[in-house]
């Protein structure tokens, strides 16, 4: 009967490990939660484990090996996990686990003056390993109550439940209720300061693919802010040339004028107007990237059947640098042309940017319809263009540009209306 209850036991305290692991790396990876396909996989997983090696009598070391395969392969599978990142993680995950099972036991053993603690087969060391499991849900459910749970405060709860296992293991070796081999003791501390190392290894890592991806990011912005600064240039040198040519044109309809020939001065007009068009319906703000950026977009709008509806309240003499109001404004603006171009229906298209100011705070506010929702993947808006190269960055570098005013871009939709609200803290600069 008992062997029976160990063989439950077992398979319960499988599935709570590799659960609390495939929720850990949907967290620590930012990859889908652990779904129906994972949690039968681990239970049945689990069970199978379980029996195998009552049968054989193999050691907790085979299965802590079949775990973190089972673990791996879940992960990738399902959950769609970098395999090797998933490996690392399951290894020194399943290794704390084992770990703090030993510290249970040993310490429950120090304070009821009993090694039974200590061997799993026996009703008291079932008390041990259920102890750290009921800890280990509780910890789950923590981190399901946690969902914005931030990589650095992670990283502090790790690094604290890392350290507490180590200062525990060290204290054993200074108890003498309990007798425990000097080998053992060894290697949990060695393996203590294994897991602390890996826990700063892979917070190293992180942090170097959050720079990575930063160095990128900033690549590809430099890229749209050109493209859309040429634009801006090319625009108003047009019209510098037009005003250095003023004279002459005067000069040219007051002779046709003169003549008569009122035909000839209209369309020598259109002619002046065509290559301005673009700037006579601009929405002056007082800054030039701003206003570039709303026209142009309006004519962009204009060519695809969009409503393009624009309130606009912009402060003047900020601390607010163009290259930046360009990665948000022009990223924001080009996502929601996008998506409201795809709408078969000329009339059901329409894109509502409101700026306003509130005391030292800009609210800047894209609505637009759309046709498909919007996807998610690893918790970020997904790009439904088909080709490669600039998509999919606009949000994370309209992101990156609030933030250095202690903004933040908030996305949200309901119905067929996308919004993209964007908030910025602004100082007043004085102008000599």
């Amino acid at each position: 009967m008992m062997t029976w209850l160990i063989v439950f036991s077992g398979f319960a305290a499988g599935s709570v490990r590799m659960m609390g692991c495939l929720l850990l790396l949907s967290r620590l990876l930012s990859v889908k939660e652990p779904a129906k396909q994972s949690i039968t996989t681990v239970a049945v997983g689990a069970a199978v484990i379980s029996v195998l090696l009552s049968v054989t009598g193999l050691s907790d070391f085979y299965r802590m090996t079949l775990e973190i395969l089972l673990i791996v392969c879940c992960a990738s599978y399902f959950q769609k996990a970098d395999r090797r990142m998933s490996l690392f993680v399951g290894i020194f995950y399943e290794i704390a686990v084992f770990f703090w099972q030993f510290l249970f036991a040993a310490w429950l053993g120090v304070g009821f003056r009993s090694a039974t603690f200590l061997d799993y087969g026996t009703g008291a060391g079932q008390v041990a390993v259920w102890c750290l499991h009921l800890s280990l849900f509780v910890l789950l459910l923590y981190l399901l109550k946690r969902p914005n749970l931030g990589a650095k405060e992670g990283f502090r709860l790790a690094s604290a439940i890392v350290i507490a296992g180590f200062l525990a293991v060290v204290s054993l070796s200074q108890q003498t209720v309990l007798v425990i081999a000097d080998d053992t003791l060894e290697m949990w501390t060695i393996l203590a300061v294994v897991l602390l190392m890996a826990v700063l290894v892979f917070n190293m890592n992180r942090q170097y693919e959050v720079e990575k991806e930063l160095a990128a990011l900033k690549s590809q912005q430099a890229e749209l802010l050109e493209r859309d600064y040429a634009a801006l240039h090319n625009a108003y040198a047009i019209n510098a040339k037009l005003f250095h040519d003023f004279h002459n044109h005067i000069g040219v309809l007051r002779q046709l004028l003169v003549h008569d020939k009122t035909e000839e001065a209209v369309q020598y007009l259109d002619a002046l107007q065509a290559p301005v068009r673009e700037l006579t319906d601009t929405v002056w703000t007082g800054e030039e990237t701003v206003d570039y950026l709303i026209n142009s977009k309006a004519i962009a709008a204009e060519a695809q059947g969009i409503t393009y509806q624009v309130q606009a309240e912009f402060p003047r003499h900020t601390n607010l640098r163009s290259a930046d109001l360009c990665a948000i404004l022009g990223n924001l603006l080009d996502n929601a042309l996008e998506a409201a171009g795809q709408i078969p229906d000329s009339e059901q298209r329409f894109i509502r940017l409101t700026i306003r100011r509130i005391h030292q705070m800009l609210i800047i506010k894209v609505e637009n319809t759309f046709f498909t929702p919007p996807e998610q993947q690893e918790g970020e808006l997904k790009t439904s263009k088909a080709e490669a190269g600039l998509h999919g960055w606009g949000l994370k570098s309209a992101q990156t540009a609030a933030e250095k005013y202690d903004g933040m871009v908030q996305t949200s939709y309901t119905g067929n209306i996308f919004r993209a609200i964007v908030t910025l803290s602004y100082q007043g600069v004085s102008v000599e």
